[in-house]
């Protein structure tokens, strides 16, 4: 079975700096590397709800160069920080983001995430359709 990196012009500087690429194509689906919530530039947004749409749109680019969109994820975990205090409005964006039928999801809650400031690192698995 081969692999093939997904990397985009976006996300170019990070995954070079830590040797991992975003995303992997390997046996019909896309592997996506945990993706937390910071901007373009690298910073961390203070605000949960723009790190959990930053996540997501982070996700939705490298299964673009897959030409895939987030309907094709079938599986994903959530890693929080103080997953209680922003459990909501996390679930919110999820359900505005990913459209029906919704993936297998696990959530765990954890101390803290390698991005300092980071509420959720968001790790997903994508079917790859013809």
């Amino acid at each position: 079975m081969g692999k093939t990196p997904l990397i985009p012009h976006t996300l170019l500087g990070t995954p070079g700096q830590l040797s991992i690429s975003p995303g992997v194509i390997s046996g019909g689906h896309v592997f996506l590397t945990g993706m937390t919530g910071s901007a373009a530039d690298g910073s961390m947004p203070y605000d949960p709800e723009l790190q959990f749409r930053n996540a997501f749109s982070k996700i939705a680019e490298v299964l673009k160069e897959a030409n895939q969109g987030l309907e094709s994820v079938v599986e994903m975990t959530t890693y929080h920080v103080e997953m209680r205090k922003h459990f909501d409005l996390f679930d919110r964006v999820r359900l505005e983001v990913l459209p029906a039928p919704y993936p297998a999801w696990t959530a765990v809650e954890v101390a803290g995430l390698r991005r300092e400031g980071a509420l959720v690192e968001i790790r997903a698995i994508a079917h790859l359709s013809e």
